[in-house]
């Protein structure tokens, strides 16, 4: 995981910030230097391909638990669809 994703996640996927639905992460995300969302979608892409985090890493990171690999997965892909290719929704971590 490269050092703009991680400081994507703390920031904006952690506890307080990733059950906000409202619609704004994306646009929060591509208001940033286009520099800056190119490395944060490669982060997430290689993470993604390399599954490089685990369910506990991702809970240090966010304070969310996931019940396993799978469903933190499935999350991050949702996510990578909805900042990158036009997702409709934004996904929501388990509760």
């Amino acid at each position: 995981m490269n050092r703009e994703l991680e400081k994507f996640i703390k920031v904006y996927l952690d506890y307080d910030q990733a059950y906000d639905t409202s619609g704004t992460l994306r646009p929060t995300l591509h208001a940033f230097k286009p520099e800056y969302v190119e490395r944060v979608r490669e982060g997430l892409e290689t993470v993604l391909r390399d599954r490089q985090i685990s369910t506990s890493e991702y809970e240090m990171l966010t304070d969310i638990e996931f019940d396993g690999e799978e469903a933190l997965y499935s999350y991050l892909q949702e996510m990578f669809r909805y900042l990158f290719e036009g997702g409709i929704e934004q996904p929501m971590p388990p509760e």
